[in-house]
């Protein structure tokens, strides 16, 4: 027989899976989770302009290879870089919002 979840909330998932928030487990996986986003708006944004990686990564100073990683949640990205590369890079307005 399986056992019952106790699990009734998205949040609750989290922190069965991850840990409560404020854990070194759950920081790491939210990490994870909005360069996972910020990867994904940029590539959509990207793809909306018709750009090549390699094209973007020219119009900002970047390396193609660069612009992968960023999409690919592989890497740390920089909030100057991320202003330069919608900004300037595919010319749109971002507004953060810092919760």
């Amino acid at each position: 027989m399986k056992k019952k979840s106790n699990i009734s909330t998205f949040e609750d998932h989290l922190t069965e899976q991850y840990g409560a928030i404020g854990t070194i487990e759950r920081t790491a996986f939210e990490v994870k989770a909005k360069a996972f986003v910020i990867g994904e708006l940029l590539k959509d944004e990207r793809l909306q302009a018709k750009l090549t990686q390699e094209e973007l990564a020219d119009k900002i100073g970047a390396k193609k290879s660069y612009i992968s990683r960023i999409e690919t949640g592989k890497t740390d990205i920089q909030l100057s870089t991320l202003y330069k590369l919608f900004e300037v890079g595919l010319g749109k307005q971002i507004t953060i919002s810092i919760n």
